[in-house]
């Protein structure tokens, strides 16, 4: 599992289950609900989420800079 989230190579079950549970979370939604969504719209929200950690992380570097500066 630590392999699969660090970038690795996995199991297409596994990466299956770790994409719903990133949606799942991420949308506080239940997987059932992820397993429903077309295959197209699921990819479409992981990089919304993407992006929008991207931004947070970016973010809070600026932060930490500012603070100790």
């Amino acid at each position: 599992m630590r392999k699969a989230l660090k970038g690795g190579k996995t199991s297409p079950k596994l990466t299956s289950q770790l994409i719903v549970y990133t949606i799942a979370t991420a949308f506080s939604i239940s997987p059932l609900e992820v397993y429903d969504m077309p295959a197209e719209f699921v990819k479409d929200m992981l990089i919304i989420h993407m992006q929008a950690k991207q931004l947070e992380m970016e973010e809070m570097s600026k932060a930490e800079k500012s603070m100790t500066m």
